[in-house]
C-alpha cells in the first residue's frame, strides 16, 4: 500500500527489508544486523587496502622504502604526500588532494595504514610516515592482472565513497582553534541535518561548529557520565546509541544518532539527572563545554534586538555575522529576522526591500521565504489587506517634496513585493479569490501612476526576455497590456497540473465489487461524494481499502481523498455494518503475469529515456509550494491542492514495486537474470541523466527482501555488474542522515529530479522539531528552513530540461563492454515495440503488486 507517511518514514532506516539468509548471500550487503553490515564494510575497507597495495608493489614498489628524518630512521614506509600523489595517479576522478587524502584516511581508521607514530590523522606531507600492516591483514595476497585492475577499481570506488565521512572526522578530531575557515563551513553544513541542532538558528550553528569538541569511546558499557555528577558539557550523539538510566526506574529511555543529552543540568546549573552508559562499542560524540555553552547564550542575546509595542514583544532580530564583526548597527539589511507578529516581519520585510533606478534589484532571499510561507502564519485574506494599507501608507510629517518621495519610494516596494508574490506563486494566485481580487485592484491603482506602471512593467519585460533567451521564442512588444500572470505559464508538455477545481473522474466501488463513475471536482469532500452517489439519510459511509485489505473509513470533512489515495487502493462505499466484510478487487492484487518478454525487446536506454521524460512532466507539473500544503497539512489552507505531489510521490512508490513485481513473475533462471542485469542499466542511465528519484525508485525495488533472496538470479550476473550495484547501493546508505546522497547532490548543477521521499523527510523533520510559534510570536526562523528546502525544488527546475541521451560515461561503457551473446534476437515484429511512442505507453501504464506477502511467496516459489 501505498501511503507518504510510510514512506517518508522508511528512508529514515535502512533501504533494505531483508529476512535472515542460509547460506552464501551474492551481495552480501543486503545482511540484516547493523552489527553484520559494519563487519562486512569492515571486509570491503580490508580487501581494497589490500589491492591498492599489491598494486603499489607491483607498480612503485620503491614508494616503500627506509626513511630518514630529524636522525631517525623509519623502516618500510611511505611519506603521506607521496602516497596521496600515488593516489590521484591511480584515480583520474579525483579532483582535489583533499579527496585522495579522505581515501587514505579510511585505512588508517581500519588500522591498514599505519602512521609511524600512531598518530590518528593522514597528513599530506613529506615528513609524516605511514606503514601499511601487510602481516596483519594478509596484504600480500596475489591475483592475476585482470583480477587485480577489477579490485583496484572496486577498491577505489570503495574508499571514494568512505572518504568525505572519514575526512569530516577528521575535521572533527582536530583542535577547535585549529580548524580553519572550510573546515567550519564543513561542521556547519553538517550540522543542518543534525536533529539536535535542528531548532537552532543559523548563527548559533555556526559558533557551535567552532567549539564542537570530538570524543570517542571504544567500549560497549562504558559510564560517560553517573546520576548526581556535577554538569560540565552538552553531548550530540555522532554514531552509536546510549541508555539513559535513573535511580529507581532503570532504563528509562536509548538514545541514537543525531539525539542529544546533558543540556539541562547547564542551562540550570544543576546535577546530572541521569545516568549515561554506552549501550555498542566505537561510540562517537559532538561535545560543548560548559564554557562554550553559557558563551553562545550571552552571545545569542548580545546580538538579538527586540521591538516592543504596547510592551509586548513584535519582532525579533538578530544581528548577523556580517555586521558583528564590521561593528555596524542601526541598519534593517544588517538584522536576521527570527520572530515576529505576521504584520511586523512584513513591515520589516518591505523596509529590506531595495529598488534601483529601474526598480529591478534582486529581492532580499528573506522576502521569498516570507511570501512561501506566509499561508501557514498569514493567510491571503490577511496578507492582502495588510499590503494593501502599507501602498496607501503616507508620511505624517516633514516637507511635500518628502512626503511624495516617502509614498513613491513604499509604493515602489509593495509592487515589487507582490511582483515577486506572483513569480513564485504562478497561476495559483487565480484560484485565490482574495489574491486575484487584491491583484485586480492593485493593477488599476498603478496604472493610474506612470513612474510605477513603467516600473512595474519593465520588471515584468525583463523577465520575459530572460525567458526568450532561454526558449528562443515570444513576442515582446512593449504595447501589450498589463497582465500580473502573462509570465505564467503551465509547463510544457502532455501532462497538465491538477487544481483544486479541476474535475477528475472518480470510481467508487460497492460491496458487489460493481463500480460508480462521475466526475467531481478534485476538492470535493467525503459528504459531497457520497451526496452524489446514495440518498441522504442513510447508514453509508465512504472507506478505502488497499490490496492486503486494510480499511479505513473516512471523515465526512476530508476532502481530495480520490487524488490522495496510495498504489492499488480503492473507494468503497457500504454501510457500517459492511465495512469488516469488505475484500479487495481482483485488479487491486496487481497483474497474474510480467512483461519480461515485451521489456526484453526494449533498450535499457530507451526505457529509461522515457522514463526520464516522463517523471519531469510529473515534477513540473507539481507546484513547490504544495510542499508546503503537505507537511503542514493541506486541510489547514482552504482550496490549495496536494495532488500533484501526492501523484509524484505515488510514482515512486509504482516504480520501486514495479522493478519487484516484474522479477517475481519471471519464471525462466536465465530471462530472470537478463531482467535483473536491465534493471542494473536502467538504473545507470537514471543516475547519469540526473534523475535521481526514479533512479533510488529502481534501487529500492532491488533491494527488497523479495529480490535480495533470489541468490540464483544474483549468481548469474557478472562481477563487474555486482559491483556497479554495490556502489549504487551505497548511495542508499541513510547513516549521517544520507549523507551519501546529499553529497552527490552537491556536486549537480539544474535541472535534475531530487529523491522527493528526502526532501519531505527533511520538511517533517523540521516541521516536527520546531514550533510554529515562539512565546506567541511567528517562528520566522523555521520558516526560513522550511523554505530553503522548497527552494532545493525550485533550483533543480532552474534550467529547462532538454530530453537527451546521458553524456558518455558508466552507461555507455557498461552497453559497449557487455559480452555479445543475447537470450534471443529481435524480430522485424518486435522492432514496434521499440519506439519511443510504445515505450512511453508502457513506462505510463505499469500494473504492479504492492502487497509485499505476495511478492515473498511469489520469490519463494521461484527459488
Amino acid at each position: 500500500m501505498f501511503s507518504m507517511e510510510k514512506l517518508i518514514k522508511s528512508i529514515c532506516s535502512s533501504p533494505r527489508n531483508s529476512t535472515s539468509k542460509k547460506g552464501g548471500t551474492p551481495l552480501p550487503e543486503a545482511l540484516d544486523s547493523k552489527d553484520s553490515m559494519k563487519q562486512f564494510l569492515s571486509d570491503r575497507v580490508v580487501k581494497a587496502g589490500r589491492s591498492l597495495f599489491s598494486v603499489m608493489m607491483e607498480r612503485n614498489a620503491g614508494l616503500i622504502r627506509d626513511r630518514k628524518y630529524h636522525l631517525k630512521t623509519y623502516r618500510q614506509c611511505c611519506s603521506g604526500k607521496e602516497l596521496v600523489d600515488w593516489l590521484m595517479k591511480q584515480n583520474e576522478c579525483l579532483q582535489w588532494r583533499s579527496q585522495a587524502v579522505g581515501m587514505w584516511q579510511v585505512l588508517v581508521e581500519e588500522g591498514i595504514l599505519v602512521h609511524v607514530k600512531h598518530e590518528l590523522n593522514f597528513h599530506d606531507k613529506d615528513t609524516q610516515f605511514y606503514r601499511f600492516q601487510d602481516s596483519e591483514f594478509g596484504l600480500n595476497q596475489t591475483t592475476n592482472e585482470r583480477e587485480s585492475e577489477d579490485e583496484l577499481q572496486e577498491g577505489l570506488s570503495l574508499l571514494s565513497q568512505l572518504g568525505p565521512d572519514a575526512l569530516l572526522t577528521m575535521i572533527l578530531r582536530k583542535c577547535p582553534s585549529h580548524r580553519s575557515a572550510e573546515d567550519l563551513e564543513v561542521i556547519y553544513e553538517e550540522l543542518l541535518h543534525v536533529k539536535a541542532a535542528a531548532h537552532l538558528s543559523a548563527s548559533v550553528r555556526k559558533e557551535l561548529a567552532a567549539v564542537l569538541v570530538f570524543e570517542s569511546h571504544a567500549k560497549a558499557g562504558t559510564v560517560l557520565f553517573s546520576q548526581g555528577d556535577k554538569g560540565t558539557s552538552w553531548y550530540i550523539i555522532w554514531k552509536g546509541s546510549v541508555n539513559v538510566i535513573t535511580h529507581g526506574k532503570g532504563l528509562v529511555t536509548t538514545l541514537h544518532e543525531g539525539e542529544d543529552f546533558g543540556q539541562l543540568a547547564l542551562l540550570n546549573d544543576a546535577p546530572r539527572a541521569a545516568t549515561i552508559i554506552l549501550r555498542e562499542d566505537n561510540c562517537h560524540f559532538l561535545r560543548v563545554d560548559k564554557q562554550d555553552f553559557i558563551r553562545i547564550l550571552k552571545d545569542v542575546e548580545a546580538n538579538t534586538v527586540r521591538l516592543e509595542e504596547h510592551g509586548k514583544s513584535v519582532l525579533v532580530l538578530e544581528k548577523s555575522a556580517a555586521s558583528t564583526e564590521q561593528g555596524a548597527t542601526g541598519n534593517n539589511s544588517k538584522y536576521t529576522v527570527m520572530s515576529g507578529t505576521p504584520e511586523k516581519v512584513l513591515e520589516h520585510l518591505l523596509e529590506t526591500v531595495k529598488l534601483d533606478s529601474n526598480g529591478n534589484d534582486a529581492i532580499d532571499p528573506c522576502v521569498s521565504d516570507f511570501l512561501l510561507t506566509h499561508k501557514v502564519v498569514m493567510p491571503s485574506s490577511q496578507l492582502c489587506p495588510s499590503l494593501q494599507h502599507h501602498y496607501r501608507a503616507e508620511l505624517s510629517e516633514g516637507s511635500d517634496q518628502e512626503k511624495a518621495a516617502y509614498v513613491l519610494n513604499t509604493k515602489q516596494k509593495v509592487v515589487k513585493l507582490v511582483g515577486q508574490w506572483v513569480v513564485l506563486y504562478g497561476l495559483l494566485l487565480k484560484d485565490d479569490p482574495f489574491a486575484l481580487d487584491f491583484l485586480e485592484r492593485l493593477k488599476k491603482e498603478v496604472a493610474g501612476d506612470f513612474r510605477l506602471s513603467s516600473l512595474l512593467k519593465e520588471q515584468f519585460r525583463e523577465r520575459r526576455r530572460t525567458k526568450v533567451l532561454e526558449n528562443g521564442y515570444q513576442s515582446l512588444s512593449r504595447n501589450q497590456p498589463f497582465d500580473w500572470f502573462s509570465n505564467c505559464e503551465d509547463p510544457v508538455g502532455r501532462l497538465q497540473p491538477i487544481r483544486a477545481q479541476d474535475k477528475v473522474l472518480y470510481e467508487i466501488c460497492s460491496p458487489d465489487n460493481k463500480a460508480v463513475t462521475l466526475m467531481l471536482p478534485v476538492n470535493t469532500s467525503v459528504q459531497d461524494v457520497m451526496s452524489a452517489v446514495v440518498k441522504p439519510g442513510g447508514d453509508h459511509v465512504l472507506v478505502k481499502m488497499n490490496s492486503s485489505g486494510e480499511r479505513a473509513q473516512l471523515k465526512l470533512e476530508a476532502t481530495a481523498v480520490y487524488t490522495a489515495l496510495g498504489l492499488n487502493e480503492r473507494l468503497f462505499i457500504c454501510t457500517s455494518s459492511q465495512v469488516e466484510q469488505l475484500m479487495p478487487l481482483r485488479e487491486q492484487q496487481g497483474p497474474e503475469r510480467g512483461t519480461a518478454d515485451v521489456l526484453e525487446q526494449m533498450g535499457s536506454k530507451d526505457i529509461a529515456n522515457e522514463l526520464t521524460n516522463y517523471d519531469w512532466e510529473l515534477f513540473t507539473a507539481m507546484h513547490e509550494v504544495e510542499l508546503v500544503y503537505y507537511i503542514f497539512g493541506r486541510h489547514k489552507f482552504p482550496g490549495a491542492t496536494t495532488a500533484n505531489l501526492e501523484r509524484f510521490v505515488r510514482r515512486f512508490n509504482e516504480m520501486q514495486y514495479w522493478v519487484v513485481t516484474e522479477l517475481c513473475l519471471c519464471e525462466e533462471l536465465v530471462k530472470r537474470a537478463v531482467l535483473l542485469k536491465k534493471f542494473i542499466k536502467i538504473a545507470a542511465v537514471l543516475k547519469e541523466q540526473k534523475n535521481l528519484n526514479s533512479f533510488f525508485a529502481v534501487m529500492f525495488g532491488l533491494s527488497n527482501s523479495a529480490v535480495q533472496r533470489l541468490y540464483k538470479t544474483w549468481e548469474r550476473i557478472s562481477s563487474k555488474m555486482k559491483r556497479i550495484y554495490c556502489a549504487y547501493e551505497r548511495l542508499m546508505d541513510p547513516s549521517r542522515n544520507h549523507r551519501a546522497y546529499r553529497l552527490t547532490v552537491a556536486k549537480l548543477g539544474p535541472p535534475y529530479i531530487p529523491f522527493m521521499p528526502l526532501l519531505l523527510k527533511d520538511m517533517t523533520f523540521i516541521h516536527e522539531g520546531n514550533s510554529n510559534y515562539v512565546d506567541k510570536l511567528v517562528n520566522f526562523e523555521k520558516m526560513r528552513m522550511i523554505a530553503k528546502t522548497v527552494k532545493v525544488v525550485r533550483g533543480c527546475r532552474s534550467q529547462p530540461y532538454v530530453p537527451s541521451s546521458p553524456q558518455r560515461g558508466l552507461a555507455d561503457r557498461m552497453f559497449l563492454e557487455g559480452p555479445a551473446t543475447r537470450i534471443s534476437t529481435y524480430s522485424d515484429h518486435a522492432l514496434p515495440l521499440r519506439s519511443p511512442s510504445n515505450i512511453r505507453h508502457h513506462i505510463q501504464n505499469l500494473k504492479v503488486i504492492d502487497n509485499q506477502r505476495t511478492l515473498t511467496q511469489l520469490s519463494r516459489t521461484l527459488e
